[in-house]
């Protein structure tokens, strides 16, 4: 006698398949979010050294970076304000300590980061604001 055998997937190899699948899952995501967010900073940065040259136009054209009162501030270009443009997950600013010789570039994340907010001076000092992690982990 020939057994009719169904040529279907059991529950019990469908849930295995999805166990599996759900630890790939988990041990890949944190790996992807930690990618993604490295691509953001490298867009942040690339922007803040952007901004630099922007500055160092401003400062030839105007004989400084500022001339006494905060209305006399340049302001950055709208394309730098905010990094990625069509997604922003950083935006610049110009420091609060602008004079006619120096001044501080900030990109501060819009959601969470491990290196806080990247800051770059008129003297093309780098730095972090986060918490355990140096300037070289965060500037790559």
């Amino acid at each position: 006698m020939k057994r009719n055998r169904s040529r279907g997937v059991s529950l019990l190899e469908l849930m295995v398949t999805l166990v599996i699948v759900g630890i790939i899952t988990s041990i890949a995501w944190p790996s992807y979010v930690a990618y993604m967010r490295r691509g953001d900073r490298v867009t942040a940065t690339s922007a803040l050294l952007e901004a630099q040259q922007f500055m160092e136009r401003y400062y030839a054209a105007n004989d400084g970076y500022a001339s006494g009162s905060p209305l006399a501030y340049p302001r950055l270009p709208e394309r730098l304000l905010q990094v990625p443009p069509d997604s922003p997950r950083y935006r610049l600013s110009l420091g609060a300590t602008v004079s006619a010789s120096s001044y501080t570039l900030k990109a501060s994340p819009t959601g969470t980061d491990r290196c806080g907010d990247l800051t770059l001076t008129s003297t093309g000092v780098k730095g972090v604001s986060g918490e355990g992690v140096t300037v070289a982990d965060c500037w790559k």
